[in-house]
């Protein structure tokens, strides 16, 4: 009997540190949320290239790349499915108007993650499909098997593993 009392006894204490230590964290949480509620964005969900060239940007993302078109919202807008993630394609005009950097001016680098053993694959298909490599397959100190090339607009676009 003692034995069965202390362990009820240990298990109540610990339930009782669970519970303040959640609802520690949530009034944390709380404390957050009224200071900044930006604090709790948790993820990327969609990105948006502006293309110079929608057609061939679109082409390069769904054929070289074999991403698959999840909607098609008029001839402006495209979006390709990339695991959980939406990378849409648009063209300027929509809903901004800015003028794009010039043809050749980094704008924005894309990193997709795959299994070590992969981007050497990811590479050579590249090639196979004509596209240009900037940087070949490397291992980087930082951790990172990378390969390096360009989509039609001229952004970076990364495959990557950590090893």
């Amino acid at each position: 009997m003692n034995i069965r009392r202390r362990d009820f006894f240990v298990g109540a204490a610990v339930l009782a540190a669970v519970s303040e230590n959640t609802a520690a964290q949530d009034a944390q949480i709380q404390t957050d949320t009224k200071m900044n509620a930006l604090t709790q964005i948790r993820q990327i969900d969609y990105t948006v290239i502006f293309a110079r060239d929608l057609a061939a940007m679109r082409q390069f993302y769904e054929q070289i790349m074999g991403f698959k078109v999840d909607r098609v919202l008029g001839d402006g807008w495209v979006e390709l499915r990339v695991g959980a993630n939406v990378l849409a394609l648009t063209v300027p005009g929509l809903m901004f108007d800015d003028v794009l950097p010039p043809k050749g001016r980094l704008t924005v680098q894309l990193a997709f993650r795959v299994a070590p053993e992969m981007v050497a694959a990811c590479a050579e298909e590249l090639v196979r499909q004509g596209v240009a490599i900037a940087n070949p397959v490397t291992d980087q100190p930082w951790g990172h098997r990378t390969v390096f090339f360009r989509d039609p607009d001229g952004n970076v676009i990364e495959i990557y593993a950590e090893i």
